[in-house]
């Protein structure tokens, strides 16, 4: 992978930042994206560089600002020595971890949630698609959540889940139209992992329980980080349009309804 350019939002910590870490253990040069966490997106890009002796750099923008998708667009295009980002990985999008009605939303928690997690992640994909097609290689990588492809309802979470559902379709959709220029396209949904879980390797978990996961031990950040990371080889060309559960069997929609009954 060594040359390739790849673009992780929301990759200063968590989830985004083991991709990150992931994809320059394979070579390619890091664009990291943050909005509040400057500091530790910038320790990141210089321990990325010492580690692993590829660039990185860390640009910061709001997914779900319009005039944020474009500037971080442009930075990204611009700092990259090929002038284009072969991957693009969409980890950013904001989540409301309190459970509410969709009665109770007000009308900018909603235009925040779809903005962050639907359209700002198609216009960040539409700024890449020129210079992937130019190429003829590409990896773009949505994230959903578990189970999202069936498009069940979720109570108290109806906003989040109606952008991502749409983004499932988006993800099938766009695969289809890409695979003919070299581009494929997946969306990845993590399971319940939470905390200091999300920078944690698969060993650093093994032993641990967790009585909620059908597989007993909690998700880590490698879980989600290697599937990516596979999803991305020049070797994996074949795939594309896929919606992949990385949940441990866990189903976080029947267990919010069971909580509720």
């Amino acid at each position: 992978m060594k040359g390739r350019t790849a673009l992780i939002t929301g990759s200063a910590k968590g989830l985004g930042k083991m991709t990150a870490l992931t994809l320059a253990a394979m070579g390619c040069d890091i664009v990291l994206n943050y909005v509040t966490s400057e500091r530790e997106a910038q320790q990141l890009a210089a321990e990325i560089s010492q580690l692993h002796g590829v660039r990185a750099t860390a640009v910061r923008a709001d997914i779900a600002v319009r005039d944020d998708v474009a500037r971080l667009a442009s930075e990204a295009l611009s700092w990259s020595e090929t002038g284009s980002v072969d991957i693009l990985i969409n980890n950013a999008g904001p989540f409301i971890r309190e459970r509410r009605l969709f009665a109770d939303y007000d009308a900018a928690h909603i235009t925040g949630l779809v903005n962050g997690n639907l359209l700002g992640v198609m216009l960040l994909d539409h700024h890449m698609l020129p210079g992937m097609r130019g190429r003829q290689w590409g990896r773009i990588i949505h994230f959903g959540f578990g189970h999202a492809g069936e498009g069940r309802a979720w109570p108290q979470r109806a906003v989040y889940a109606a952008a991502k559902t749409g983004l499932v379709s988006f993800t099938k959709s766009l695969a289809v139209e890409e695979a003919g220029n070299g581009i494929t396209v997946h969306m990845v949904c993590p399971g319940d992992i939470r905390g200091l879980n999300k920078e944690r390797t698969i060993a650093e978990v093994s032993e641990e329980r967790d009585e909620e996961s059908p597989r007993g031990r909690p998700g880590s950040g490698e879980d989600i980080a290697r599937v990516i990371a596979f999803l991305c080889l020049p070797q994996s060309d074949y795939m594309t349009g896929n919606i992949v559960d990385v949940t441990g069997g866990f189903d976080p929609i029947k267990t919010s309804i069971k909580s509720k009954a």
